[in-house]
């Protein structure tokens, strides 16, 4: 059953996908922007090209004539997905989903028009004119984020009139594409935001993953916990909610399907068709599958008995400080010293400010402190420092 992977995108998530598959036995192709990207280091082959140019995209898929397409980023020429179909690949999780899923717009007026999920009230804006036009009418504080972007680039929170150009700039530096257009949301007062990893499959039934809470810092998650202590009401809308996007938008794999947990209920956030950063706590071994074992089963259409929590878990970013090439890491052997703690550094050849870089682990018995984990995690991630 092996069959030949196209991987698009080749960041940490890709990695863990690539070492997952291959474990089963697949030979992948890992493409990226850049060479030596991390999930190129442990792939069969690697290709380095635009993915935004639709003629190069074209052009590998027609080379290596792969079975299965997996995206791992935004930054994609997705309506090509669409003939790639047709022509008899499977695409990850359907074309469908990741094109609808690779802008903010084509998902969010899906789970709020089409499918009638509470969301944040939002507004759409293409210039800084439409955006204090926007900001106006949904109200201060607000969130404004590029349609396409990732790991929170060119998001930021507008909290006075002064903020609304700083915004509109910042999200035109952090974009990914050609595409100038935000999403302008109100502020949700939630009381946790939890992402639900949720496992479509080709032949069975739809399985989520225990709750995992996080916490972000300029829109990139820098601290992630499992499970995050929610009500079982909340738990079962948030599963209801999830399984009804994901069934609008078909296909097998997981989803990470974030939400906002508020005193009027649940809010549908954002989804990503594909594991999900904060889901690294997984690497944990929290379950007895991880996420990227749990991907690449449901993209092999192998059987999934049970998702079973088997220890609490966390997981804390390590962020480079300035640019440089090479890097080397010191204070790994603190961070891994004590018992139940690992370490994972994605192998990425260049940094800049803020590049995530590394997580470190840490995981506990069952019903166990998650908060005391948490803390033992992130103090571990200090004691790593990058250097270039």
């Amino acid at each position: 059953m092996s069959k030949k992977i196209m991987l698009l995108g080749s960041g940490e998530l890709g990695k863990e996908f690539v070492i997952a598959a291959k474990r089963l036995g697949q030979y992948v192709i890992a493409v990226d922007s850049y060479n030596n990207a991390p999930a190129q280091q442990v792939a069969d082959e690697r290709e380095v090209i635009n993915m935004l140019d639709g003629y190069a995209l074209d052009a590998i898929v027609a080379k290596h004539q792969p079975d299965i397409i997996v995206p791992e980023i935004e930054a994609i020429r997705t309506e090509r997905f669409y003939d790639y179909e047709k022509q008899g690949v499977q695409v990850v999780p359907s074309a469908r989903a990741a094109n609808f899923t690779m802008n903010r717009k084509a998902i969010r007026d899906l789970a709020a028009k089409e499918l009638g999920l509470k969301t944040a009230n939002y507004r759409y804006a293409t210039s800084f004119e439409e955006l204090a036009g926007a900001v106006k009418e949904v109200g201060i504080p607000c969130v404004v984020k590029p349609l396409m972007s990732s790991s929170g680039k060119g998001q930021s929170t507008i909290k006075s009139e002064a903020d609304i150009e700083k915004a509109w700039n910042y999200s035109q530096s952090g974009k990914r594409g050609d595409l100038a257009e935000v999403i302008v949301e109100a502020f949700v007062k939630f009381e946790t935001e939890i992402t639900l990893l949720t496992v479509t499959q080709k032949n069975g039934v739809t399985l989520f993953c225990p709750p995992i809470g996080h916490r972000q810092e300029r829109g990139d998650y820098m601290e992630s916990w499992q499970p995050c202590a929610i009500s079982p009401a909340h738990v079962k809308e948030a599963q209801e909610i999830a399984d009804k996007v994901t069934r609008a938008l078909t296909g097998a794999g997981i989803w990470g399907v974030e939400f906002f947990l508020a005193d009027d209920g649940v809010y549908f956030s954002e989804l990503s068709p594909r594991p999900h950063d904060t889901g690294m706590v997984t690497l944990a071994g929290t379950q007895n599958l991880s996420e990227f074992e749990l991907h690449a089963r449901a993209v092999l259409g192998l059987p999934i008995p049970e998702i079973e929590l088997l220890k609490v878990g966390a997981s804390a970013v390590v962020l480079a400080e300035k640019e440089g090439v090479n890097p080397t890491y010191t204070g790994v052997e603190e961070a891994i010293k004590e018992p139940r703690t690992d370490i994972r550094i994605f192998g990425k050849p260049t940094t800049r400010p803020y590049r995530r870089m590394a997580v470190t682990l840490a995981y506990d018995d069952v019903g166990s402190d998650v908060n005391a984990v948490k803390q033992k995690a992130i103090a571990n991630a200090k004691k790593v420092k990058v250097m270039s």
